[in-house]
Formats: C-alpha cells, sequence, structure tokens
C-alpha cells in the first residue's frame, strides 16, 4: 500500500473516532457506570487454567469503596536540579484538593469539564495522580548515588518525570507513586517528555536502591522490611493453582538476591502485577492504544469500547488485587505500610479506593488523544524499497496496514486454542516460537501474546514482549537465535548469554534488505 494513502486512511480513522467520542453526551448522568457485572464477566479472555480466571468483586461491592482523592502535585527536580529553597518552599505549601467527593458521591471539587477540550485535560490529571505515597522516598530522590546506579533519565528541565511530590499535611512532602505517567512516560532523547509512551523510568531498579539505602540508614528495619517483601511478592506474582508455582523460588530469596532480581530489570519493562520479577514484560506504548483489540501483552483484556478500557484502567490501579483467580485473592495478603494502613486518607493504597467513574472516562478521553511525536525519519527511496520487502515477505498478514496488526492473538509455546475460543475471539492459529512464560505462567498468562502494532517503532525499545532487544537491528541480527549470543535488552538476573528464540521472519534477509526495511518501519 503507498506510504500516503496508508497514513491518510490511519488519519481518517483516528478522526472518526474522536469526532464520535467528542460527540458523547458528556453530562455527569451521561457518563457510562463501567463496573457492570455482565459486562465485566466477558471482558477478560480465560486464563491457561480456565478455573483459575479472575472472578472481579460485584458492581455493589465496587461502588461503596471510597473513590480516590487527587491532590495538586508538584515536579521532582534531580539533584543539582532543585530550585533555590524549593523543599522550604514545598514544606509551606497547603494541601490542594484538586478533585474529591464526599462519602455519597457527590462532587467537591474538580477541574472544569463542559467541553471535550476540558474532559481531555482533566483525564490528563487522573493520568498524572500519584496514588500511594512514601515520606522516607524523598531522601532517595535527592541521592545523586541512587540516580548515577539505577540509570535514572532526567528532563532537559531538571526534573524527574516519573513521579510527583504531594502535600497532604502542611509541612510533610511526601513521594506520590502508582500514576499512570511512572509508567507511560518516556523521556526522548532531545530532553522532552512524551506522555503515553513505552516508558524508561527504571522504577523496577530504583526500587531495589531506594530500599538498599533505606535498610542502610536503619538496619533495624531489616526483619519487617524481608517480611513486608516477602508478602508483597506472593501479592503480587503468586499463582498458586500452577504447581509448582513458576515464582515460588522467589519467596524464599533473601533481599539482596531479590535487589538483584530488580536491578536486572531494565528501563521499559516493568515486573507490573501479575507478571514476573523472573519475565517482566515490555511497557506498552499507549499512543493510538484506541485501535488495539487486545489490551496486555497476553490479550487479557478485550477492547470492545472506551468502557472497557475504563474497566482496564480501574482493574490495573488496583481492582485485580480484589478480584479471586481459583479461591485467591491478592488483596487477602496483608499489605504494607503504603498501602491499607494509611487512615489519613484511603486513596493512599492501590486497591483500598478507586477512581470515580466520571474520573476514567475523563481519563480514557485523555489516552485516546494522545498523539504519536513528529517522526524524524523521512520516507525516501530506501524506505520505499522497504516496503516493498515488507510486502514481499508477507509481513502485513500480521502487520497489516495501516494500523501495522491485524489485532489478533497468536499461541505461545505448546497451547492449543479450545474449539469455543476461534468462535469467540481473533485467534492466528500460527505459533511465532518467542518465550512463553509470561502466556503460560503467570497471572495474566492466556497462553496467547496479541500481535504487536508496529507504528512508532522508531521510538519505541526494548523490543520483543519481554525487551530482549534494544534495537530493531538487533531485532533483525541472525546471532540472536544463538545459546551464546547476548541480549541488548532484558537478560535476567545472573545470565550473560542466552537466545532470543522466535520471530524468525526477516533473518535471513540480505544486509542491505534489512537495512531498507528498518528504513521503512522506522517511517511508521
Amino acid at each position: 500500500m503507498n506510504k500516503a494513502i496508508t497514513v491518510a486512511l490511519l488519519a481518517v480513522a483516528q478522526s472518526v473516532l474522536l469526532a464520535q467520542t467528542a460527540s458523547r453526551p458528556l453530562l455527569p448522568e451521561a457518563i457510562p457506570k463501567i463496573w457492570d457485572n455482565e459486562a465485566l464477566q466477558s471482558l477478560e479472555v480465560p486464563l491457561t487454567h480456565a478455573e483459575a480466571s479472575a472472578r472481579h468483586i460485584t458492581a455493589d461491592h465496587y461502588y461503596n469503596i471510597p473513590i480516590r482523592r487527587i491532590y495538586r502535585s508538584y515536579p521532582i527536580y534531580a539533584p543539582g536540579h532543585e530550585p533555590r529553597a524549593y523543599m522550604e518552599w514545598l514544606r509551606g505549601r497547603n494541601p490542594e484538593v484538586v478533585w474529591d467527593y464526599d462519602a455519597s458521591g457527590r462532587t467537591l471539587h474538580s477541574p472544569p469539564l463542559r467541553t471535550p477540550e476540558d474532559w481531555i485535560k482533566a483525564g490528563e490529571i487522573v493520568f498524572s495522580a500519584p496514588i500511594s505515597w512514601d515520606a522516607f522516598e524523598v531522601d532517595t530522590l535527592r541521592n545523586a548515588i541512587v540516580y548515577g546506579d539505577s540509570g535514572m533519565p532526567v528532563a532537559k528541565d531538571g526534573s524527574m518525570p516519573f513521579q510527583r511530590y504531594v502535600i497532604r499535611k502542611k509541612g510533610q512532602v511526601e513521594v506520590g507513586d502508582g500514576a499512570c505517567a511512572a509508567c507511560h512516560s518516556r523521556l526522548m532523547a532531545n530532553g522532552s517528555v512524551l506522555k503515553g509512551a513505552q516508558g524508561n523510568n527504571p522504577f523496577d531498579r530504583f526500587e531495589a536502591f531506594e530500599e538498599e539505602l533505606q535498610l542502610a540508614t536503619d538496619p533495624s528495619q531489616a526483619q519487617s522490611i524481608e517480611r513486608e517483601r516477602r508478602q508483597q511478592l506472593r501479592r503480587v506474582y503468586s499463582v498458586p493453582w500452577m504447581q509448582p508455582d513458576p515464582h515460588a523460588q522467589t519467596y524464599v530469596m533473601p533481599l539482596s538476591e531479590i535487589y538483584k532480581l530488580l536491578k536486572a530489570i531494565p528501563p521499559g519493562l516493568q515486573a507490573r502485577t501479575g507478571t514476573s520479577l523472573l519475565y517482566p514484560p515490555q511497557v506498552p506504548d499507549l499512543i493510538g492504544v484506541e485501535h488495539r483489540r487486545y489490551l496486555d501483552h497476553t490479550g487479557l483484556v478485550q477492547q470492545r469500547s472506551i468502557e472497557d478500557l475504563m474497566r482496564y484502567a480501574a482493574l490495573n490501579q488496583g481492582m485485580d488485587r480484589l478480584s479471586t483467580f481459583a479461591g485467591f485473592q491478592p488483596a487477602s495478603e496483608k499489605p504494607d505500610s503504603r498501602g491499607l494502613s494509611d487512615p489519613e486518607n484511603l486513596g493512599a493504597g492501590f486497591f483500598s479506593a478507586r477512581y470515580s467513574d466520571e474520573q476514567l472516562y475523563a481519563l480514557a478521553l485523555y489516552i485516546y488523544s494522545l498523539v504519536p511525536p513528529r517522526n524524524p525519519n523521512q520516507y525516501g527511496a530506501e524506505a520505499r524499497r522497504g516496503e516493498i520487502i515488507f510486502q514481499r515477505e508477507g509481513c502485513p498478514a500480521c502487520h497489516t496496514p495501516p494500523l501495522y496488526t491485524n489485532n489478533k492473538l497468536t499461541p505461545a509455546g505448546d497451547f492449543i486454542p479450545p474449539p469455543e475460543h476461534l468462535k469467540r475471539y481473533e485467534i492466528l492459529p500460527v505459533h511465532v516460537g518467542t518465550d512463553s512464560r509470561l502466556a503460560l505462567g503467570s497471572r495474566r498468562g492466556t497462553g496467547y501474546y496479541k500481535v504487536p502494532s508496529l507504528r512508532g517503532v522508531w521510538y519505541r525499545g526494548p523490543f520483543e514482549h519481554n525487551g530482549s532487544v534494544s534495537t530493531l537491528e538487533d531485532w533483525f541480527d541472525q546471532n540472536r537465535l544463538r545459546q551464546n549470543y547476548v541480549p541488548t535488552g532484558f537478560a535476567g538476573y545472573g545470565i550473560e548469554t542466552r537466545a532470543v528464540k522466535g520471530h524468525e521472519f526477516g533473518l535471513r534477509l540480505s544486509a542491505e534488505d534489512k537495512s531498507a526495511l528498518i528504513s521503512f518501519l522506522k517511517t511508521l
């Protein structure tokens, strides 16, 4: 397909979707009620152990959970970049509530919500809003050694763009965590911040260095930190219906080994809830997500409407820990000191509070409004030749223009789709052979991987669902199939060499054809 036509078709599709979204009635009574028992029953693709598929809390339970309070937050500056007397200024600030409700759900404070633009701006507030807080972390984020050791990037204005300071009590500065922006913000090469992109926050590494600093500051906390860490590992990763639990080894590791696991995870990946410290997934790019049929690398959640994206956001902001999986409820594990034990504000925990439907609707509108940055890669003669190679090699069968995905699921490992799946879901019965552990051995394991879109690969990375390679050039390097290959992205703790198997399409092209193909892909 001609490149200009491809771009035009995508632009038309995006404008139609945004026009439909903007034309929705935006009165409060028209906001969709998203926690619908029937819709939730069909939201997710079943797990490989179908009996362990999530059973979510009821609508009555959900709507009795308090709504989060959103406070005004402030930039965090890297050491050496903080404005003069900044901390003193912050300690003198009074708490400012941006958005909250009373016990009956009546709005007390909110941003303007009159026009589509107002709603998108309000959604950005939700996107950037922390949902948990930590006073000790202030010291960590002002420690130059931790920045250097973890590889924490710094924006051109001197800020650390993934977290924010929060004032909930005058005189007390806390670090706000858990915002959507913490994972889905990318510091670009020019020092600007691209919201919604595959993030490059080294938060797993930073978490390890932070906890080590905490232990060095107060060694008497070692026992309680180790106890909480073990509880956290079970709560976040456990799949007890599998025997043995693939993560069992991590539950008995000493803290020093757990920290090594965390430090082995490079920016662009995250050991998020329901995945694994041993095989963490790539952080997804949210730009263009409105066109995705399935969400998560394993295609766990279907996106049939904007309401499904709202449900997905609610689940990933803590509600999935209240779900049960074959009788296991993650939140039943004792929460750590930054969770339910904060009595001052129920919004401090991941599963002790929720966003309102109004806030989730604004968030979804904001995410749907995200656009990619200007692409510096020109569509010239080499890219045109690369597009011909792309078509000749049959790539559009999976990466279909103009979205450059067919929006289907592909089976992983030895998983065989049940007959009923072939009727209910969009499945391409082709095994591409990539590492199957996330799809078969995690709480998000459906047995599938979704076919990813190639749009925006020029600003993304590392690549593959587990981020094994840093660049497209590495992905098309045939040497990655060898056991002595040194992964340029995620290798794994204690692993120096390993093969990056699967998806062998394009590996046997000539060097010239590979270069042309990569030139084309970078224009998408």
